[in-house]
């Protein structure tokens, strides 16, 4: 397996009082099986006299970045040329090892001024629990190495995308989404179980639930906003909402403007496909103020409800009555979640004529890492 040269993906700030080498690259190196913290190698000798890296730190850690620094033995600092990160995802931390001698897995770093920052998309991917150790290194005149023992090993999980990183997908969202459609409501499918305990037990009331894992796996959402699903696409035939659904039989419908209108926020959430030719949006209506649209406004991006790609909210102004127009993109699939309860006497419940599609559901979707529509250049 050949490791792409990671030269321009750590870097440190520079310090004068730093005595060590301000170059730095990452280079693959073939290392064979280590037991405990000594490495096993033929090309790697034991040499006492190099520090053991203590106090581990990780800091400023991002969905594909960290920084990492340890404490140093100044007195022998100058005869440290290189450091050896053993980086490796935690469920596999029980052979935190290099695998095979042929199949590099470490990274090889110039000794710099710490912290330094780890970064490469090619290892690192959102929302994953990882464990990293260290060594110092002294590369001698021959080309080998003199080792330190391995460190105590560190574990970190990296962070959710950043909005820089959902404005990336938005942008990538924004390319297929297609004409806009007219439509006047919004459906939520679920079984009659459903709607018979919202009426029972919860006074009449569909209430959020925190949302699954569907979608790309660094969505700051996941697990963590609270919601409903609503659904707005309409058939291209009779611009009305399609007779199928995987997610039951019996349909909640209630008129557009009763959840969005221009008291409310609306934000890009996601967008994402599951091995098919179907691409998925997700889209959060807020009610300005509320707990949702406080979660939403600190993590993801924000559209004008009268100008986007996806979902708009605009004034008639040829009925010149005040009335509202809502539109959806025609070629992606909207899924809104709106953060607040939703009482059933708003809108109607009925079964609808069509069939249960449970091959279409997206509860949990796994995201196709390999789409290139729908992913960006971080980790999955």
């Amino acid at each position: 397996m050949e490791v792409p040269n990671l030269g321009h993906n750590l870097t440190s700030p520079m310090s004068p009082c730093e005595g060590m080498i301000k170059n730095l690259s990452l280079d693959a190196i073939q290392l064979c099986e280590r037991e405990g913290n000594k490495s096993q190698d033929s090309g790697i000798v034991e040499m006492e006299e190099l520090p053991v890296p203590q106090n581990i730190k990780i800091s400023n850690i991002t969905c594909d970045s960290f920084k990492i620094c340890w404490d140093m033995e100044p007195r022998v600092k100058e005869r440290i040329t290189h450091y050896f990160i053993d980086l490796n995802k935690k469920e596999n931390k029980n052979s935190n090892k290099f695998k095979h001698k042929d199949v590099p897995t470490k990274l090889v770093a110039k000794a710099v001024p710490l912290p330094m920052t780890v970064r490469g998309h090619w290892f690192l991917s959102p929302r994953t629990e990882y464990t990293v150790a260290v060594q110092t290194a002294s590369k001698q005149s021959d080309g080998d190495y003199a080792v330190s023992e391995w460190s105590e090993i560190i574990e970190f999980t990296t962070a959710d995308y950043s909005t820089v990183h959902l404005t990336q997908l938005l942008e990538k969202a924004e390319v297929i989404a297609g004409r806009m459609l007219r439509f006047s409501v919004f459906y939520r499918n679920q079984n009659k179980e459903y709607f018979d305990q919202a009426r029972e037990v919860h006074g009449n009331r569909m209430l959020p639930a925190v949302k699954d894992n569907s979608g790309s796996h660094g969505s700051p959402i996941s697990g963590k906003l609270e919601g409903l699903y609503f659904s707005c696409n309409t058939e291209f035939n009779t611009g009305k909402p399609p007779q199928d659904s995987p997610y039951g039989r019996t349909r909640f419908e209630i008129q557009a403007e009763t959840l969005f209108n221009p008291k409310t926020n609306l934000y890009f959430g996601d967008f994402y496909c599951m091995y098919t030719a179907y691409h998925y949006v997700i889209l959060v209506l807020a009610p300005q103020g509320s707990h949702g649209d406080d979660f939403c406004k600190a993590r993801l991006q924000a559209l004008d409800i009268t100008n986007n790609h996806f979902l708009t909210c605009t004034v008639d102004e040829e009925a010149g009555d005040g009335a509202l127009v809502f539109r959806h993109a025609q070629d992606v699939i909207l899924e809104v979640i709106y953060t607040e309860p939703v009482d059933l006497t708003l809108g109607t419940v009925a079964e609808i004529s069509g069939h249960q599609l449970m091959s279409l559901s997206t509860v949990n979707a796994k995201k196709d890492p390999s789409c290139k529509t729908c992913n960006i250049s971080v980790g999955r």
